[in-house]
């Protein structure tokens, strides 16, 4: 065959990637047609289908697997190529784009970060924070360097991310000291009835939480659902509710909220991870953030 048209190899690529030349169109913001046309032009230089089709659905020819699995390693290398050439020179500020999910408590999410911005060479940093899938969809685009998470993709995600397990913290409970005070006889008993605000009901820690009640016979009345991290613990100041947070932020929840610690619950654990689009860190400053873990855990 002639020389591989790597155009036609990246559209093919993300056509396999998403599953249909619709969703394909999109992503590469190509009329559909255009795109078909494309795929047929490929299938016509390697010399087969590299697609069969399925209801609505394109599944890979034998043929297909083994293009793509070229592709998957072609264009992570190109990935990782871009990423270091934006870097640029040591002398010039590097730019980091980090996504945060919104239940990720900010103070750990500045822990997580300061790693990058004590590198030798200044960092201009972008924080973008949201929803975990929305911002797993931006770190497809390309549009953000790392995601900061306290969940992992779903399992049924047809993205290929590389998924870095970060900090682990186990959590305590907090209220308003006058609260918090009235709590602290009798816990976990004391508990029942009382108000609750939770972070993130689909937060992993939060099912981990209400089992935890559950096996100690607790029954709390759920009374706020503050997807933030920050506003969560303005509300449990004001004696809203009893809230959660990991215990080895308590010190500066204490001061920075003026709220008190009811009790640390050692069997409930919140597990932090950074999110990339390759398991090989050529951004600096997403490896520093990587490494914390050593740190950190």
């Amino acid at each position: 065959m002639e020389n591989l048209n790597l155009r036609h190899l990246y559209y093919f690529w993300v056509i396999s990637r998403e599953g249909s030349i619709a969703r394909a169109s999109e992503v590469l913001d190509l009329a559909p047609q255009t795109l078909s046309g494309q795929l047929a032009t490929f299938e016509g230089s390697v010399g087969g289908r590299l697609f069969s089709r399925e209801r609505r659905r394109l599944i890979l020819t034998e043929l297909g697997h083994l293009v793509q699995s070229y592709a998957d390693e072609i264009f992570e290398l190109t990935g990782e190529l871009s990423e270091t050439l934006r870097s640029g020179p040591e002398d010039r500020p590097l730019s980091l784009s980090a996504g945060i999910s919104a239940s990720v408590h900010k103070l750990i999410a500045y822990y997580l970060l300061d790693p990058a911005m004590k590198l030798r060479r200044p960092v201009q940093l972008e924080c973008r924070t949201g929803r975990t899938e929305d911002l797993l969809m931006s770190l497809k685009r390309k549009e953000l360097d790392v995601v900061l998470t306290d969940r992992m993709p779903r399992a049924e995600s047809p993205e290929r991310f590389a998924v870095h397990p970060l900090s682990q913290s186990t959590i305590s409970l907090f209220a308003a000291p006058a609260l918090a005070e009235k709590l602290r006889p009798g816990f976990p008993g004391s508990l029942n009835s009382q108000p609750l605000l939770a972070n993130a009901t689909d937060a992993p820690y939060f099912q981990k939480l209400m089992n935890w009640f559950n096996l100690n016979n607790v029954r709390m009345n759920l009374v706020a659902r503050v997807d933030d991290s920050a506003l969560i613990k303005v509300f449990g100041r004001d004696g809203v509710g009893v809230f959660a947070a990991p215990t080895m932020i308590k010190d500066e929840v204490c001061r920075q909220y003026q709220v008190s610690l009811i009790a640390s619950l050692d069997e409930v654990t919140d597990q932090l991870y950074a999110i990339t689009r390759s398991r090989n860190l050529a951004h600096e400053g997403v490896r520093a953030i990587c490494e914390v873990r050593e740190r950190l855990l």
